[in-house]
């Protein structure tokens, strides 16, 4: 029957967190009421926690303990004093009139119960009466508002019969629908009904089970061949992931039946399969949505989906064991499995979920966890002779696990979205231990550590764009650079998650005696403010252990400092799993034997280590370099500029000047380090040509550089004021240098070189005058790459190549770069 048929039923059920207060059955009243519907089935569970509050006193009252009084007391306290809130003193008396004739009838059951084993037909006559209070209250709240047209409250008892079977409760379909049309009264366009019970066919009132108040709707719904189906709870519609687990998870707008059954049952807050099978088979849409916001239009379920989407949702199933037969006589053998889930079927061992290799050595089940042991011991008897023969080599069991589903009809026919999976758990550093996918393609399981299920949920879920791509973001050094990279981080993170659905979560700031950690994350635009309000102690391994949050699928380290203490940790952190940037030059430049440790622990783990500005800050020497390489040019050699100061001081100097006076005036201009000598040392210099060096292949440390140092042997000691003091001696030696360059048409330029086969200089060079080493601006860098390719006409990379602003923009580069890495989208 069409929606738009002013004669359809529509069907609308409200759970008990919608009536769990006077407050909550006025809001119902308002939904009801406000319907354009004319004729409306409205079906309503029992007040929050009243059903379990009867159970509880059914428990009570079979082991003799008379406490279950005081739960009816306070029960019938409860429904009286929202019956008080909402009717007149003259139909509270009414209605506190017949539930006191119900409770006396319960407190017959509950008397006759003691000393009695649990008594499932006494627990269902008990347990349903929580309908009936909270339907007849809620028929008498409409009756006062007079909004609604021709009410009548109906009892489920006498119009839905059931017969329990292994698959829970049969609706007995002619039958009730010949005593609901006998019990709707002429005119009736309200109906009230009681969710939850039924009755026998033998007249015994029972229940329809958990969820039942969900399967009575949609019972009603194909009875009153509805329109419609509405259930009413306390979310906003079916999610597409557990918003406790994954914050960021959306409303899905649309579900297949199909899909809707999927991911119910791996998990997600969803009707339940079973109970939306009379709606199914009639072709019966339903609506969930969100009894306190009623104006969100909530998720539709429906028979077809045509959204373009592939995955709908992701959920996952906790507490999970693997169960694994395998053994070399299983091969080629029929029955094995029908023996193995026999085993287990008889022993009322539910599986979850089946994985099995094509070579049939083996064969794995999930199951829940409480269940295991028993596992175990079933199937070790099942398969005792193969056991002791050989032909089975164990049955082992893994606690611990849990499940992940990702559910989408549209991941039928796409290639790729399996890889997508397994690259997002493959990046967030997560191990697959069995894999499952049905042939309609409808979803995609995998078992996982049960540790690693949030941070699973979350990777998923972005890979799929269905919440934004997350870093855990953890900065050590604010400094010079740090500072900077910090502010670019404020400007642009808004922007980045509008544009690109990327979340940079700075969570801590280090410096060398404090810390600052923040939950969830710092708020960039006063980075400065928080790093001095309640600062810790700086810890090194608690700030990582902060940064690497669990739920967070992906953490990154970056190292702004020229700390080699904390470059020495970069293999660790690797081995964890967690992504590194850094212009620190000590690890890469470092012993050779850390080098290849570090490059092996990313390798390992899969996680990331980007150190573009480790030589030339933002230019893109490193990269340029490795896409030489990896597209099969073959480098011959690498020479540049590659310290700004030092460029900038040989582009100034003409003669004119003392040496010593230009190095003065740069160190006051800020252009070298504090000490200098850091700078006209070469060290650095040669650090760069180690990174650039090993990143050709070259097995290069710093003993095979050749370095001049511009610094004279007996200024090494003492401070940089006594250095920059006792430095004039020694420019006439400068001058005389550079003199002998003029004369011959030759400018001075310190530069460093390396070559393929090994062979790696430092120092002052001269060079000719039209050479593009002599003609750069005062501070660039200056990079020429003589290649197979580039042989005649040498590449060459150029810019400014020193500069808190441009090495923090290429940190910032590392770290968009590492974000695509992980499946965003730029």
């Amino acid at each position: 029957m069409s929606s738009s048929d002013p004669g359809a039923w529509v069907v609308h059920k409200f759970g008990g967190s919608s009536v769990a207060d006077a407050d909550c059955f006025v809001r119902v009243a308002d939904i009801v009421e406000a319907q354009p519907q004319r004729r409306l089935a409205v079906v309503l569970s029992a007040c929050k926690g009243v059903t379990d509050a009867l159970l509880a006193a059914c428990a009570l009252a079979e082991r003799g303990d008379q406490r279950w009084r005081e739960t009816l007391v306070e029960l019938r306290g409860r429904h009286a004093g929202i019956a008080r809130t909402l009717l007149p003193e003259v139909a509270v008396a009414d209605y506190l009139r017949v539930f006191d004739e119900e409770r006396a009838v319960l407190e017959k059951l509950l008397q006759g119960a003691a000393g009695m084993q649990p008594d499932q037909v006494l627990h269902d006559r008990v347990a349903g009466h929580g309908e009936l209070w909270s339907t007849r209250l809620l028929h008498a709240c409409l009756q006062q508002r007079a909004r609604r047209t021709g009410l009548q409250w109906i009892d489920a008892r006498r119009s839905v019969l059931v017969v329990w079977g292994p698959l829970g409760p049969g609706v007995q379909w002619p039958e009730s629908s010949d005593k609901l049309r006998a019990q709707v009264e002429p005119g009736a366009e309200t109906l009230v009904i009681t969710g939850f019970i039924a009755s026998t066919p033998e007249g015994v009132q029972t229940t329809l089970g958990r969820n039942g108040s969900d399967f009575s709707a949609s019972i009603f719904g194909a009875l009153l061949e509805a329109a419609a189906i509405h259930i009413w709870t306390d979310v906003d519609g079916v999610l597409s992931a557990d918003p406790r687990r994954v914050p960021d998870a959306q409303v899905i707008t649309s579900l297949s039946y199909n899909e809707a059954m999927e991911l119910a049952y791996f998990g997600a807050k969803v009707i339940h399969p079973q109970t939306m099978a009379p709606a199914v088979g009639r072709n019966i849409p339903i609506w969930i949505r969100n009894t306190f916001a009623p104006g969100k239009p909530g998720t539709l379920i429906g028979a077809h989906d045509n959204t373009a989407q592939p995955v709908k949702g992701i959920t996952s199933i906790e507490n999970v064991a693997l169960v694994d037969i395998e053994g070399a006589g299983m091969i080629g053998v029929p029955g094995t499995a029908h023996r193995m889930f026999g085993a287990l079927r008889e022993q009322d061992i539910s599986v979850i979920l089946i994985s099995q290799g094509s070579s049939e050595h083996s064969i794995c089940c999930a199951i829940p966890q409480n269940q295991a042991e028993r596992a175990r011991a079933v199937l070790q008897q099942a398969f005792a002779h193969e056991l002791a023969e050989g032909q089975i080599q164990n049955v082992d069991v893994t606690t611990d696990l849990a499940i992940l589903a990702v559910v989408g009809d549209g991941m039928a026919g796409i290639p790729g979205v399996a890889a997508k999976v397994f690259s997002a758990l493959g990046d967030a550093n997560i191990n697959v231990r069995a894999i499952a996918q049905g042939a309609s393609e409808r979803n995609i399981s995998v078992v996982i550590d049960g540790r690693h299920a949030t941070r699973a949920l979350r990777a998923t879920h972005a890979s799929f764009y269905l919440s934004p791509h997350t870093l855990a973001i953890g900065v050590i050094g604010p400094g010079t650079v740090g500072r900077v990279l910090l502010d670019q981080l404020a400007s642009q993170r808004e922007r980045l998650m509008s544009e690109f659905n990327i979340d940079l979560r700075v969570r801590g700031i280090m410096r060398s005696r404090q810390m600052k950690l923040a939950e969830p994350s710092l708020a960039l635009g006063q980075w400065r403010e928080e790093l001095e309000r309640d600062a810790q102690p700086a810890d090194l391994d608690r700030f990582i252990e902060h940064v690497g949050v669990a739920y967070l699928p992906h953490t990154v380290l970056i190292d702004c400092s020229a700390n080699e203490a904390v470059a020495r940790r970069y293999a660790d952190w690797l081995a964890a799993g967690i992504h590194i940037i850094t212009p620190n030059k000590k690890a890469n430049s470092g012993e050779l034997s850390y080098y290849n440790a570090i490059k092996a622990a990313g390798r390992s783990s899969g996680a990331h280590y980007l150190y573009e500005t480790t030589v030339g800050a933002g230019l893109p020497v490193i990269q340029t370099l490795r896409d030489l390489r990896e597209t099969g040019d073959e480098i011959n050699s690498i020479e540049g500029i590659f310290s700004g100061t030092l460029a900038y001081l040989f582009n100034i100097y003409d003669g004119s000047m003392p040496f010593s006076a230009i190095v003065r005036d740069a160190k006051q201009r800020g252009y070298t380090e504090p000490d200098p000598r850091d700078d006209l040392s070469g060290l650095d210099v040669a650090r760069k040509l180690i990174i650039l060096g090993r990143e050709m292949g070259l097995k290069l440390e710093m003993k095979d550089v050749q370095v001049e140092s511009l610094v004279p042997t007996d200024l090494s000691g003492g401070s940089s004021e006594q250095f920059l003091e006792q430095l004039p001696r020694y420019d006439a030696a400068m001058k005389q240098r550079f003199e002998a360059a003029r004369a011959r048409g030759h400018v001075l330029r310190y530069v460093g070189r390396v070559t393929a086969d090994g062979k790696a200089t430092v120092g002052l060079m001269e060079l000719e005058a039209k050479h593009a080493f002599a003609n750069i601006a005062l501070t660039d860098n200056i990079v020429r790459f003589s290649t197979a390719r580039y042989c005649n006409n040498p590449l060459i990379v150029q810019g400014p190549g020193a500069g808190p602003e441009v090495t923090a923009g290429g940190v910032f580069a590392d770290l968009l770069r590492l974000a695509t890495f992980l499946g965003a989208r730029l």
